[in-house]
């Protein structure tokens, strides 16, 4: 994936309307670290009096969740913030301003990314979870930022597909594999319908199948992966990938889908996505359907 560039890519889960001139708007460039910190560079916004870089979450119940972070000189007249990875940052997206002076915050428009430590970044764990924050362009060209925090959390790495059976690799952050270990499919209309996948672990890498066929006997509808470290007992936790560049997977990393014949249900495509959260689920629906 490109790591450095302006940035272009748009969400399917953006900000409704446009609340400034783009245009005229202060821009900010954006240096994410790989312990999941984030640095940015702010043109001069205007105004006078204390500036801040404010990330309002999208969808908040209130202003009291508001992070808040001091501009100060930089170089080339720009102002700085910083974003560490000890601050906390709830899962969701979060609309970036700018606010001199307790003035009306102004959207931030994105100037560049350089995403290159959140390429193939693979944290120590030792925290018990891991934080990603991806800043990206919304389709009404504003700055925003995407983030996760997992505690624990299981990263999907390579899938591989052949007819109707899926195999996927992944490690676990914050938690350990035992012996009773298993993965799980959940189908999301009805989450105590369950098959369970046997797992190969080693230390905290594991694999496992699945086979869409079984999945197709219940008919259409979206499967949630899961995996289960230490076996029914222990915690439940979903599968995605977020260790990389890309903010929304769903209409990047694509696969594709077998055809299956039902004796009950008819022809059905089934095959693995990823959801608008970047969660791995498996989608069963009816052959030749419009694509959601």
């Amino acid at each position: 994936m490109t790591a450095l560039a302006t940035s272009d890519a748009s969400s399917p889960c953006d900000d409704a309307g446009v609340d400034q001139d783009v245009a005229a708007a202060p821009r900010a460039d954006c240096i994410a670290d790989s312990a999941g910190g984030l640095t940015f560079d702010v043109t001069d916004p205007g105004g006078k009096g204390a500036a801040y870089l404010l990330l309002r979450r999208r969808d908040a119940a209130s202003a009291d969740e508001d992070v808040r972070l001091p501009l100060s000189p930089a170089a080339d007249g720009r102002l700085r913030a910083a974003l560490p990875s000890s601050v906390e940052l709830a899962e969701g997206r979060w609309n970036a301003y700018a606010e001199v002076g307790g003035a009306t915050p102004r959207r931030l428009a994105p100037g560049v990314n350089d995403l290159r430590s959140l390429v193939d970044r693979a944290p120590s764990g030792a925290r018990g979870h891991i934080a990603v924050r991806i800043p990206y362009a919304t389709k009404q060209g504003n700055l925003s930022v995407r983030s996760w925090l997992r505690a624990p959390h299981a990263e999907i790495g390579e899938l591989r597909i052949s007819g109707a059976a899926v195999t996927a690799q992944g490690r676990v952050y914050g938690t350990v594999l035992t012996t009773a270990a298993y993965a799980e499919a959940s189908l999301r209309a009805e989450p105590d319908r369950i098959e369970r996948s046997e797992l190969t672990a080693d230390g905290v890498e594991f694999s496992f199948g699945l086979h869409c066929d079984v999945l197709a006997h219940s008919g259409p509808g979206p499967w949630d992966l899961w995996l289960r470290p230490a076996g029914e007992s222990g915690p439940r936790i979903r599968l995605a990938r977020l260790l990389d560049d890309v903010p929304d997977k769903k209409q990047i990393f694509t696969y594709p889908a077998v055809r299956l014949d039902t004796a009950v249900h008819g022809p059905l495509d089934a095959g693995p996505y990823y959801t608008n959260d970047n969660d791995l689920s498996v989608r069963i629906r009816e052959a030749n359907a419009v694509e959601d």
